[in-house]
């Protein structure tokens, strides 16, 4: 359990993180704080004692409290070689390539990485950012959380924006801020997949996309022109949506309702292939197989979709060498080098889940 005074440094060091006192404003006095907080002056003292020392506040006086530039703190000299990365996700799925990329790059350069794993959850979100901007990194790489509906924290990406330190984002990015991006043309690859099933003679196509994230909406975006394009062949179409915090059992459940009505899709297009490989399964054991009754595609080439029975067709995620170009511009910035952010074209991979129904 924290104690008293940490409780209130960190109550007070987030609201300066966040902006709510700007740079100059006048803190509370510890009078105020004692009341505020239901501690002892002495604590009070101790917990703002602290942040004058980590130059987060200044005092007059007999004036009070304020808020140090703390923006400008430390601008010139660099204390660590540390790059805070914050991800949705650490140990599963693609992002185990995609931080081995980061950690090449940054580790041939002499700096290390300092993790935070989000879990797709926007309040461990805004704790790692706090947490990362108390510490003296040399720059911060993150991917958003649910960022397709999560602006409870786009305060702290805001302060990021017109703070000295080197921030990208990887995977999504907000429109609203000029800061640098690394990520997938997610919409032109379920666009160029979806074509590959339409071209296959396809006429009923499921599209199953999570929508919490810039990710599925644009993978959904692209389903979508897909069958306005094909709009002869594609009406049949349909759409299933889900988010981060849905019982994903109700979800297969949702499917698989539909997997059994008489006019059954054709082929499913998948969010990614971690959705895919589970729809294989759950195809099996409704006794349909894939492709002959079934066809299915998934998104980001996952090293498990090739040896799926049968191998998956999907868009390549170039998730390492995402990684390596995030630690080299990173670096660059670090460097004070012009950095231009970066969409990677989507490439088709082929394999042995699709039938040409033709």
């Amino acid at each position: 359990m924290e104690s008293k005074y940490v409780h209130v440094k960190k109550n007070l060091l987030e609201q300066i993180l966040s902006g709510k006192y700007a740079i100059n404003d006048k803190l509370p006095t510890e009078s105020e704080l004692m009341a505020q907080y239901h501690v002892s002056r002495y604590t009070a003292r101790r917990a703002v004692g602290e942040l004058e020392n980590e130059n987060y506040v200044y005092r007059i006086q007999g004036g009070g409290i304020f808020v140090s530039d703390w923006l400008a703190k430390d601008s010139g000299q660099l204390k660590n070689k540390m790059i805070g990365v914050i991800t949705t996700h650490l140990a599963n799925y693609i992002f185990p390539n995609i931080i081995t990329g980061i950690d090449r790059t940054l580790s041939k350069n002499g700096y290390s990485i300092l993790l935070s794993n989000t879990q797709n959850n926007p309040e461990k979100e805004r704790q790692a950012i706090v947490k990362m901007m108390e510490n003296d990194l040399s720059g911060l790489i993150i991917e958003p959380t649910q960022s397709a509906v999560n602006k409870v924290n786009f305060d702290l990406y805001e302060r990021l924006e017109i703070g000295k330190l080197p921030v990208i984002f990887i995977n999504a990015h907000y429109d609203e801020l000029s800061l640098p991006f690394i990520e997938m043309n997610d919409e032109s690859g379920e666009e160029q997949i979806t074509d590959y099933l339409f071209k296959n003679h396809h006429k009923h196509v499921l599209g199953v996309f999570k929508t919490d994230d810039l990710q599925g909406i644009h993978r959904m975006n692209g389903f979508i022109k897909s069958c306005q394009k094909h709009s002869a062949s594609s009406y049949l179409s349909e759409v299933v949506m889900y988010t981060t915090g849905d019982d994903m059992q109700q979800i297969f459940k949702r499917v698989e309702q539909i997997l059994l009505r008489e006019d059954r899709p054709t082929a499913i297009a998948c969010y990614n292939d971690q959705l895919a490989i589970q729809l294989i399964a759950l195809i099996k054991t409704l006794g349909l197989s894939v492709p002959t009754d079934v066809s299915v595609v998934g998104f980001d080439n996952y090293q498990l979709s090739e040896f799926t029975d049968p191998s998956l067709t999907t868009i390549n995620h170039l998730k390492e060498q995402l990684g390596r170009a995030a630690g080299s511009m990173i670096l660059d910035m670090i460097n004070h080098k012009d950095v231009k952010s970066i969409t990677y074209p989507p490439e088709l991979i082929i394999r042995r889940s699709v039938l040409d129904l033709k």
